[in-house]
């Protein structure tokens, strides 16, 4: 089953290390790992995907509470959360048709055309995995030249938040 943990850890050198290893030592598959400070300068929100049965990911999180640099940890598959990735892909244009369908397939899934040249128009999405996965395959008449995936960010929904 994929599971989102979402960890607030201290903000310094070899942090993102320490966790990544801890992941590794322990054959676990890290499938999205995405970080970036908060608004707390001393503190970094990493977000990690990965696989796992529910004891599996129970020993995933004792192993990850117990790493020095970890402040607080919040499994978000646990309960209601809105989880998003970023998509900048470019694609190969031809024709003036191929450009309309394509902006017209982006207003469908509610992209946005960053850059566009007499052959090419990269594009910025910001949906689920699930929704991404779906645009791709929806470009079947395109050549896609280029594709960056952001990874998973998430959030939990309600009243619960990861904070310290």
């Amino acid at each position: 089953m994929r599971h989102i943990i979402s960890i607030l850890i201290e903000n310094e050198a070899g942090a993102l290390s320490r966790v990544a290893g801890l992941f590794s030592a322990r054959g676990y598959n890290i499938e999205s790992l995405t970080v970036a400070a908060t608004e707390d300068a001393s503190l970094s929100r990493m977000t990690i995907v990965t696989t796992g049965t529910d004891r599996v990911i129970e020993q995933i999180t004792k192993q990850l509470n117990k790493l020095i640099d970890v402040v607080k940890l919040l499994e978000l598959t646990d309960g209601p959360h809105i989880e998003r990735e970023m998509l900048l892909l470019k694609v190969a244009v031809t024709t003036e048709d191929s450009q309309q369908q394509l902006r017209r397939l982006l207003e469908v899934f509610e992209g946005h055309l960053i850059d566009h040249t007499s052959m090419t128009m990269t594009i910025q999405l910001t949906q689920t995995g699930e929704q991404i996965d779906s645009f791709i395959a929806a470009l079947t008449d395109y050549e896609i030249l280029e594709t960056v995936r952001s990874g998973v960010s998430g959030i939990a929904r309600g009243d619960k938040y990861l904070k310290i």
